[in-house]
């Protein structure tokens, strides 16, 4: 039986395992390695995960949840398709769906998994994570901190030789960042901080205000949620180009990167100050990192690497895709526990 690695994420997860040329993240049907962590229900009463509960949220915003991952380990509930939910019961969708992606592709009833949690999860958000787990059918053969998850993807599983590597993870929904020691193969947290409430998501709502406001139009809740998704689109084009371009109401309004940082700059200044207690915490200075690792699809923008550069004097290492790149270790450790020899 095939143990899988999982990485439940704010925005997306994934899912992936050892195969014979390496580890791999898995796609769903429609061919996306990465599936949106979010539960809607249907007007028939059908409970839709993934990308079919993400575009039914554009349309019915009140009609599910995504960003549920912000509350696990609380007792917040979210009132939608005439029942009340927990941040448990909605991961333990996500993690079904997950597990079922899985048994498709590997022509097996999937039922273990290491599953990836991020490094200042307290023992009630990892619990509420065991529970969901439960519910979902999956043995968890380890909970795995998120940055120990990308070391072991990037290669840092073997050597004799003292690494201090800092992981910067800017996901979706969450900032993480840990200082990791390696030696003789062991990997030890030095420190860890970070800050459930800041993520890639956060600077896309920035940039939606900052276009609603130079519009002045006052949208209704679902002309809001589809301006965002067009928001979201060009985000992620300003990471790759100097400008882009979001139709609002028929009127073409250009953005550009110099617009999208101004607009983030609240959220730009929260980053810097964990990483620098986190190295304190650490007591590690700046020059005695051997490398810093970046993790999470919103690390991609330009401003990010900005601050690596400003804080670190380097280039950081991106040599492992951040979307994937937890899963991945996920997989690696899943193997480990299931004793595989490569």
């Amino acid at each position: 039986m095939t143990s899988i690695g999982i990485d439940l994420g704010t925005t997306n997860s994934l899912v992936a395992y050892l195969a014979a040329d390496g580890p791999v993240t898995i796609p769903n049907e429609l061919g996306d390695h990465l599936t949106p962590s979010a539960v809607a229900v249907a007007d028939d009463g059908s409970v839709l995960v993934g990308r079919a509960a993400k575009d039914r949220l554009v349309v019915a915003p009140s009609s599910g949840r995504s960003f549920f991952k912000r509350d696990m380990g609380t007792s917040a509930r979210y009132e939608f398709g005439r029942r009340s939910w927990t941040p448990t019961e909605l991961s333990a969708i996500v993690l079904k769906e997950m597990r079922r992606i899985a048994s498709v592709h590997l022509k097996e009833d999937v039922d273990r998994a290491v599953i990836t949690v991020p490094a200042y999860f307290h023992d009630p958000e990892r619990q509420a994570t065991l529970a969901a787990a439960k519910i979902a059918g999956l043995k968890v053969d380890a909970i795995l901190n998120e940055p120990t998850a990308a070391a072991l993807a990037f290669g840092y599983r073997a050597g004799l030789e003292l690494r201090r590597v800092l992981v910067f993870d800017l996901g979706g929904g969450t900032f993480d960042v840990t200082v990791l020691e390696m030696f003789e193969g062991v990997i030890e947290v030095k420190a860890s901080g970070g800050d459930s409430r800041l993520g890639g998501e956060d600077y896309t709502d920035a940039l939606l205000d900052s276009v609603i406001a130079a519009a002045k139009i006052a949208p209704s809740a679902v002309e809001r949620s589809r301006l965002r998704q067009r928001i979201e689109v060009a985000k992620r084009r300003l990471a790759a180009g100097p400008d882009a371009t979001v139709d609002v109401n028929g009127r073409e309004i250009r953005v550009t990167r110099k617009d999208f940082e101004a607009a983030g700059a609240a959220i730009t200044a929260r980053l810097r100050p964990v990483v620098m207690r986190c190295l304190r915490d650490a007591d590690i200075a700046v020059a005695d990192l051997d490398d810093v690792l970046l993790v999470g699809g919103a690390s991609r923008m330009p401003l990010v690497h900005s601050i690596i550069g400003e804080t670190f004097g380097r280039i950081a290492n991106r040599g492992v895709d951040p979307d994937r790149v937890v899963a991945i270790g996920a997989a690696i450790r899943a193997a480990q526990a299931e004793g595989k020899e490569s």
